[in-house]
């Protein structure tokens, strides 16, 4: 028996709606005011009795028996336990005023008895109370949790989303001011492309960049282009000189902006998009990278286009079979090579933002442009990998063996590079970097006597296998030569030892990019006791050039 029940009186439901005239009990007799009391609640009334109720949803409480409440003011409740495998219920009449198994009720004013769970009560336990007839009958579980919860998440977005809101708005108006500081500006002075920096709106320390670091072409209409002459040919493009026509009506006179366009074919639709997606990286933007412009399909030539700056001193290749360069030279296009590759290896921007790091995987001389002030910059990225550190070992070895033989890393000519640490790209690349620092000092002025340009390895004949490669670099363990006569030159005898370092057969032995630009950076006040002679030129500045691959 509950120990509730003795202040109760039983009466069965059928016997109180048709009996109500007629009541048998020895009840003490009623004041006319009696009379008009407020009949007191009906309520489910049983002991704690077993149910099938799995206390989620609404459940009937499965009891048979209603009472009316002993007291005025009394409301129903009932009460869920789950202890183990054990599932009971049990329904009583209870004053709010008076705590029930130590809780105070607290929904007693509901219509309808919605569970809430109590902790501390010995068993996974839930009460609801109400007060209407019967409103215990039928119980309701979590019915307006999920209500509340949500309510809960909303009122904790709303801030976050205004300033979302306002931080885009902003955003938003900021580009609006620069692209009409920008275009003012350009209707001042036509641009020049064969400087780098020409075309960048943003200041030079911004780390901001359009999607498709596109600062000329914001529609889908093709960029009015006039072709002017062949400058470079390789495996899957053509590289063209180009006039890009800034105005859109011909019957006024037009000012003529000089770009490079790199030319696919339909059928190197796949090196297009892999090299038009690694620039359309904004973290890619740096100085010592080739600035890229916009990607296009021109459908009737049925070609895909990369539009980007040019650069009339051609590539690193034919510079250094033209030109003798001094020192300061040297300093110049081996610092800004490796601070170019070493953005390319980094994780993080220069403010620090997380980006995603690239493995170049074709670095030599002829994918190197030549700047105006004599640095480098970084060009063809049709072979480059994004680092993603969520490539599985699979899809990073499906990349396959990549490159130019001339250039491959010990580890890549033998198909061996280990796949499961992705440095292993970068430390490749780091090789390569070094056969292209190694024939920048050979055609500079301070090691002495100066031969007329060879390529690293240039016993070999011009374009040599990956199986003669092998035997050269793998066999013999060979290494372009480094003369004693190099290394007469303190800052030349410097470069000449990371070299060493970063052509290291154990590729966890090598530099990294970064460790390289460091040296240089190093190496400043040496270039600034140079003479700074003006390098031997045996060509004018703008050449043009056809490079077979």
């Amino acid at each position: 028996m509950h120990p509730l029940t003795s202040n109760f009186l039983y009466i069965h439901a059928e016997f109180i709606y048709n009996k109500l005239t007629v009541f048998p009990l020895h009840l003490p007799s009623f004041s006319p005011e009696a009379s008009i009391m407020k009949i007191r609640r009906l309520c489910k009334f049983c002991d704690v009795q077993a149910s099938s109720c799995t206390g989620k949803g609404n459940c009937m409480v499965e009891c048979e028996k209603t009472a009316i409440c002993e007291q005025d003011g009394q409301v129903c409740v009932s009460i869920w336990r789950k202890k183990d495998d054990n599932v009971t219920f049990d329904t009583v009449c209870h004053h709010p005023a008076q705590k029930l198994y130590g809780l105070v009720l607290e929904d007693y004013n509901n219509t309808k008895c919605e569970m809430k769970e109590k902790k501390g009560m010995g068993s996974q336990f839930f009460i609801c109370s109400c007060n209407e007839d019967e409103c215990n009958e039928r119980i309701f579980f979590n019915s307006n949790t999920d209500s509340q919860v949500v309510a809960v998440i909303l009122v904790s977005l709303v801030p976050l989303l205004v300033l979302a809101v306002i931080v885009i708005a902003s955003f938003y108006c900021y580009r609006v001011y620069r692209q009409r500081q920008a275009h003012s500006k350009r209707k001042k002075s036509p641009l020049d492309f064969s400087d780098a920096h020409a075309i960048i709106i943003d200041e030079e320390g911004s780390d901001s960049s359009s999607t498709h670091a596109n600062n000329l072409n914001h529609n889908t209409e093709l960029l009015p282009i006039e072709l002017d002459v062949l400058v470079g040919k390789g495996r899957f493009a053509e590289v063209y000189k180009a006039k890009l026509k800034q105005g859109s009506s011909v019957s006024e006179e037009q000012g003529f902006e000089t770009v490079a366009i790199k030319i696919f074919s339909y059928e190197e639709y796949a090196s297009w998009k892999n090299e038009k997606d690694i620039f359309s990286d904004a973290d890619l933007r740096h100085e010592n990278v080739l600035h890229f412009l916009t990607a296009e399909e021109r459908k009737v030539q049925r070609q895909y286009w990369l539009i980007t700056a040019y650069q009339p001193r051609g590539n690193l290749q034919e510079f250094l079979t033209h030109h003798i360069i001094n020192w300061h030279d040297l300093w110049l296009l081996g610092g800004s090579l490796a601070r170019g590759v070493a953005h390319l290896h980094s994780d993080h921007t220069t403010c620090g933002r997380y980006k995603v790091p690239i493995a170049h995987r074709d670095i030599k001389s002829s994918n190197i442009l030549v700047k105006s002030d004599l640095t480098c910059c970084l060009c063809d990225f049709g072979l480059a990998l994004r680092l993603d550190n969520t490539l599985s070992v699979d899809e990073l070895a499906n990349s396959g063996q990549v490159g130019t033989a001339r250039y491959m890393a010990p580890e890549v000519l033998e198909s061996r590079i280990n796949l499961e640490n992705i440095e292993s790209f970068k430390q490749a690349d780091v090789y390569s970097m070094a056969l292209v620092l190694w024939e920048i000092i050979s055609r500079c002025s301070a090691i002495g006597e100066v031969k007329e340009y060879k390529p690293p390895f240039g016993n070999l004949r011009e374009h040599p296998c990956v199986e003669s490669m092998k035997d050269s670099v793998l066999r013999d363990r060979g290494r372009p030569e480094i003369p004693n006569s190099w290394i007469n030159h303190t800052g030349i005898q410097t470069v000449c030892a990371s070299i060493e370092d970063c052509w290291d057969h154990d590729p966890e032995a090598r530099l990294t990019a970064q460790c390289v630009a460091e040296r240089f950076d190093d190496m400043e006040y040496l270039d600034k006791l140079s003479d700074r002679s003006d390098s031997e030129e045996k060509i004018p500045e703008e050449i043009f050039v056809v490079d077979e691959k």
